[in-house]
């Protein structure tokens, strides 16, 4: 059954005040003002699979998949964005076990959401300084999306989105509550029967999904966009913004580090605004354990239209094969070796 844990306390079990009644301030800064961040993951509650011949109780475990590197990234945006530099991310590991566990789903998509709590942005600011933050938390635990087999023994068209990605929004490269956008987007994907849309930036890189990120098979490397946090010692890839040459951040000369006053070459530093995806991290790793190099870069249209595989992954779907993109095919047209293997390792992380 669908359970709501928010700030400290349960909804929607037998014992509990029903889900209608677990509700937010009209004041609280997510509805105000979009201030917050939220983390989506798959868990669920399995059982032993061997029946008890005596009759006892089966025994349960409850899991979360790569919860700790969720928290880890929630916690990073909320001292990064100045929400929070408190997370307690052991407290809220518990919580949303619990929350999964009370829920009894086997399969259930797990919402971690983060606001700033009951105040008044422009009140705090107005009054002179930052205020302390007592934030909202909710964690919502309900039947995990059934997607249908077709997408991924087939594959999936991707649309090119008409919004894009500004490197120059701090926000970017965050799971922060401003969807809207995104969810427009997929919008407009979905008419076009798509199952996706590739967002580019505003210097027409590859960035990545609305709600996924975006790997490129080319040979026997993968590929795939630089992250936020992750531009640091990648090799210069130098491009222009309005002609103004820019390069990623921490680029400068032939050995894309700066120096110690930030010389760069006479080239801005341009962070990225591609989130670090859980999934995308585990993609890497594995592909590397399967005998494939794995490399972050600055991507452009043409790379992805010359790969010989392509694939979206994230932490509901895991990994999701791409075979068009518009109307121009992808390598044969058919899902890739690699993205095969990878979608079945990850099929293996969950239990039965």
């Amino acid at each position: 059954m669908t359970t709501v844990f928010l700030n400290g306390k349960f909804f929607g079990g037998p014992d509990d005040p029903p889900i209608t009644q677990a509700r937010v301030g009209a004041f609280d800064a997510g509805l105000q003002h979009a201030v917050g961040l939220f983390e989506t993951m798959l868990g669920g509650v399995s059982t032993a699979q061997e029946p008890d011949s005596t009759g006892a109780a089966q025994e349960t475990e409850t899991w979360v998949l790569q919860l700790d590197e969720h928290l880890e990234r929630l916690a990073s945006s909320a001292k990064e964005l100045g929400l929070s530099d408190q997370i307690r991310t052991a407290a809220l590991a518990e919580a949303i076990v619990s929350t999964v566990t009370r829920s009894g789903l086997a399969r259930a998509r797990v919402r971690l959401t983060m606001t700033g709590g009951d105040l008044s942005m422009l009140a705090a600011t107005q009054a002179g300084g930052p205020r302390s933050v007592d934030p909202t938390v909710m964690i919502v635990a309900q039947p995990a999306t059934q997607y249908p087999a077709a997408m991924f023994e087939r594959g999936v068209m991707m649309s090119i989105a008409d919004a894009k990605a500004n490197p120059f929004n701090p926000a970017e490269g965050h799971k922060t509550l401003n969807y809207w956008w995104r969810l427009r987007e997929l919008q407009l994907a979905a008419a076009k029967g798509a199952g996706e849309a590739l967002v580019l930036s505003v210097t027409n890189h590859l960035c990545s999904g609305c709600v996924s990120n975006v790997l490129l098979v080319k040979g026997d490397t993968l590929y795939t966009p630089i992250a936020r946090g992750q531009e640091r010692g990648e090799t210069p890839q130098e491009t222009t913004v309005s002609g103004v040459p820019v390069a990623p951040r921490g680029a400068s000369g032939s050995n894309g580090q700066n120096g110690e006053n930030g010389e760069n070459g006479g080239a801005m530093v341009l962070p990225s605004p591609v989130l670090p995806g859980v999934t995308r991290a585990w993609a890497m790793r594995k592909a590397e354990m399967m005998g494939y190099a794995a490399e972050a870069r600055n991507l452009g249209v043409s790379d992805l239209l010359e790969a010989d595989e392509v694939f979206l992954s994230n932490s509901s779907w895991g990994v999701l094969p791409v075979v068009a993109l518009e109307a121009a095919r992808i390598g044969d047209g058919k899902p890739g070796r690699l993205t095969m293997d990878l979608r079945d390792a990850w099929l293996d992380l969950l239990p039965e």
